[in-house]
């Protein structure tokens, strides 16, 4: 619930950031490609085509978002494939996804930039790793924080690992990626009250399994005493 909650409020700030800050972002990325690259060598027809990408960008999002309708990032996404601005929109159509539980979507959304192996792919295996979570894939989820290389990400990546161990009931491997979550965050609240926690979910884990092993031995001692009394009637 938490993570869900977060992710609403990243959507709802960048709602606010792309309506404050759009142009001027647009401007400012014509106007450092030609500043770090130098005017002669990007010629008027590259720095058109990039402003008008980023133009679609902006307005494609900003429709995304009055709209609810992520038909049109799909569109933008075919129309300028393999551009940061594609990516971008596929991050962000995934996570209207994801908050409609079209997890399917959100995945197929995510899956060419996490193997695009450019600038946006550890973001997007993190967010495949909760994509999959989300929809109870757990081996998954695994799987594609294993491919998150970037230590700039090592506190979401530990902290998300330590959940996907707890949620499967490996209390050991939980603890320890929730220690080295730690190691990054030392003053996160939320990740010691997960450690914390870890020692209830053993107690009634072991209980479970002492009731579980329990019921099966009242099981067999009953089916033993049934079989007898039907032995001696006959």
């Amino acid at each position: 619930m938490d993570r869900f909650e977060t992710e609403e409020q990243q959507v709802e700030a960048i709602k606010q950031f792309w309506k404050d800050n759009g142009t001027a972002i647009i401007i400012g990325v014509v106007v450092g490609i030609g500043g770090l690259w130098g005017w002669g060598t990007y010629s008027e027809s590259q720095l058109k085509a990039k402003e008008e990408a980023s133009v679609a960008y902006q307005d494609t999002i900003e429709q995304m978002f009055e709209s609810d309708d992520v038909s049109k990032v799909n569109e933008f996404i075919e129309q300028h494939p393999d551009s940061t601005y594609s990516e971008l929109a596929g991050l962000i159509a995934a996570q209207q996804f994801s908050s409609k539980q079209e997890y399917e979507n959100a995945i197929s959304a995510l899956e060419p930039i996490a193997a695009s192996q450019g600038p946006l792919s550890d973001i997007a295996n993190l967010r495949l790793a909760s994509v999959f979570f989300d929809s109870g894939n757990i081996a998954q989820a695994l799987a594609s924080l294993d491919k998150v290389t970037s230590s700039a990400y090592d506190d979401q990546k530990f902290e998300l690992q330590g959940d996907l161990f707890y949620a499967d009931g490996q209390f050991d491997q939980a603890q320890n990626a929730y220690n080295k979550a730690l190691v990054e965050l030392p003053d996160n609240n939320n990740i010691q009250m997960k450690l914390d926690n870890l020692a209830f979910a053993r107690v009634n884990s072991n209980a479970n399994k002492v009731g579980d092993v329990v019921k099966d031995a009242v099981e067999d001692v009953v089916e033993e005493v049934v079989e007898d009394e039907n032995d001696q009637g006959e």
